[in-house]
């Protein structure tokens, strides 16, 4: 499957640069089996479309300051790491800029001189591994030095960091925000509960995995980068409890996607799990537990639209994509979002496969 399968023209102007306020006045699209043509709502409008039983699983992830700008040591020079992956007490895994001047060995320092990193290794794709010595507390240091990692299409400032973090964020970990969880107000997820909506959590650390360009011409070509996930015991029954009473399993997200699909058996029944995962959903993968889908658009020719079209059908999505451009809808991630239901749902493929093997 070639990879330009994927690839769609976006006019720069759709390219959301702020968040919407209050956070879940963003529009929603919806795309059911059953509707000829895409339904367009708000997504505060979502206790509407959800129902009593069915299950929205989060990712309680937060994102890092994770931007480090200084300047080489020894010539000045400026230097930028964005923090992947703590390997030791001292040591990451990081994206260097100019990574071509940053070879084993090279220093960099950050602020007034109280961190200071050495690269130690070169490491495929790129990425250095990188040893830090601070003084004070790593977290009060990173916390006064480092910077929301926003993505680079977003040129406009950030006001207000938290904006980049949903109301739900507690454990710290990501390097970029699970962006379909932004639209959601406390308020909101109080009215979702209030309708009978259940609510569980997971964890799933963004990382490189999650917004690595795809640079194959292949879809098959491609290798994702492991990102360390953990689904709780509580939420595994939480899941498991909406398949056995025939509910719907509603992901927030790829990234509460792709763990949920990495723990799921071909019965859709999901095990309590802490991890690392490597899972590529594109398109002829079998959904084993998602039902519905929660997310914004996507970039072209990444693996995240390659998810949404593995779930719901690549034609089928990429017109609701031409239809959204046509009606101004904003990209990206602090852009609008879609509830997806699958070609398919989980549980009428979990059923099939009880009734193969009954």
């Amino acid at each position: 499957m070639r990879v330009d399968e994927f690839d769609y023209e976006l006019p720069e102007e759709l390219i959301a640069q702020r968040p919407a306020t209050p956070r879940d006045s963003s529009r929603l699209m919806v795309l059911r089996r059953s509707a000829g043509r895409p339904e367009h709502r708000v997504f505060s409008e979502l206790p509407e479309l959800l129902e009593p039983g069915d299950l929205l699983v989060l990712n309680e992830t937060k994102v890092l300051p994770a931007r480090l700008i200084g300047v080489k040591k020894e010539s000045r020079g400026q230097v930028e790491f964005l923090l992947l992956r703590r390997t030791a007490l001292d040591t990451w895994e990081v994206l260097a800029r100019p990574g071509r001047r940053l070879r084993p060995g090279a220093r960099a320092v950050f602020g007034d001189g109280r961190l200071e990193g050495e690269v130690v290794a070169e490491l495929p794709s790129g990425v250095r591994l990188v040893r830090f010595t601070w003084q004070g507390t790593w977290d009060a240091v990173l916390e006064e030095l480092g910077r929301m990692p926003l993505p680079p299409y977003i040129k406009a400032s950030l006001d207000e960091p938290e904006r980049y973090q949903t109301v739900y964020a507690r454990r710290e970990g990501s390097v970029a925000a699970p962006t379909a969880g932004l639209h959601f107000t406390g308020e909101l997820l109080g009215r979702l509960e209030a309708k009978g909506v259940e609510i569980a959590r997971l964890t799933l650390h963004v990382g490189l995995g999650t917004f690595r360009p795809v640079t194959s011409e292949t879809v098959e070509g491609h290798t994702m980068h492991e990102e360390y996930f953990e689904v709780p015991e509580s939420c595994a029954e939480a899941v498991n409890r909406a398949r056995r009473g025939r509910k719907r399993v509603v992901a927030v997200g790829t990234t509460v996607a792709r763990a949920l699909e990495t723990v799921a058996d071909e019965r859709g029944e999901v095990r309590p799990y802490s991890g690392w995962t490597g899972i590529f959903i594109y398109p002829g993968y079998t959904f084993r537990c998602v039902d519905l889908l929660i997310t914004n658009f996507h970039l072209p020719r990444s693996t995240l639209l390659m998810l949404v079209c593995a779930f719901a059908g690549r034609e089928r999505i990429l017109a609701a994509y031409e239809e959204a451009k046509r009606l101004g809808y904003r990209f990206y991630s602090f852009g609008d979002a879609m509830m997806i239901e699958g070609d398919h749902t989980a549980g009428e493929q979990a059923e099939g496969r009880r009734k193969e093997g009954a």
